[in-house]
């Protein structure tokens, strides 16, 4: 029986379970980063479509993010520090049009996802440079991740090369094999 003065125990989504430092799960193979011909485009519905050298993502503001991440195949993870350019930088950089109701997350090969842009997804996102105070590593997605923690780990994309802003939802690479296409994890909306 808790005593007063003791921390309530933090909630978890339901179907998790915790555990220390999540997974490495990715699809595809880890790429090869070099930094003088990486790039970062930013594009679709948008008034100034972007083209971001490496050196231009590191000039971008960036700020830290403490934050839990929630797997799909059921793991959370408490507390994970990330650092890096907060989504609302990009928004402002490249002004979405008012009709934009998603983001699509892509890396250079296979792998998507379609993020609804509620205002807590353009608030929390995070385009993740850094882990734990040291820079991501490639097998966690980097040297560019985007981060949404309100979503199961599966839309916060790893090695980010081009983000879409869009009018309409378009299936990621999960979503098209029967994910759901907000995935939050607080509702349990693993399955379309």
């Amino acid at each position: 029986m808790a005593q007063e003065g003791d921390a309530a125990p933090m909630r978890l989504p339901p179907g998790q379970r915790l555990v220390d430092s999540p997974p490495v799960i990715h699809v595809g193979e880890v790429p090869t980063f070099d930094p003088a011909t990486w790039n970062l485009r930013v594009e679709g519905a948008v008034e100034h479509t972007l083209r971001l050298a490496w050196r231009d993502v590191l000039a971008l503001p960036q700020v830290e993010l403490v934050a839990d991440m929630h797997g799909g195949t059921g793991w959370s993870c408490r507390g994970l520090r990330w650092d890096g350019v907060p989504l609302r930088a990009l928004v402002a950089a490249c002004d979405p049009h008012p009709a934009v109701r998603f983001l699509l997350a892509r890396d250079a090969e296979l792998y998507s996802a379609c993020v609804p842009l509620e205002a807590d997804v353009v608030n929390e996102a995070l385009l993740a440079l850094r882990l734990g105070g040291e820079p991501l590593a490639s097998e966690r997605g980097g040297p560019l991740r985007l981060v949404v923690p309100s979503r199961y780990a599966w839309k916060s994309v790893k090695w980010v090369r081009t983000l879409v802003f869009a009018e309409h939802d378009e299936p990621g690479f999960w979503e098209s094999r029967g994910a759901h296409p907000s995935g939050d994890p607080w509702r349990a909306q693993r399955l379309a």
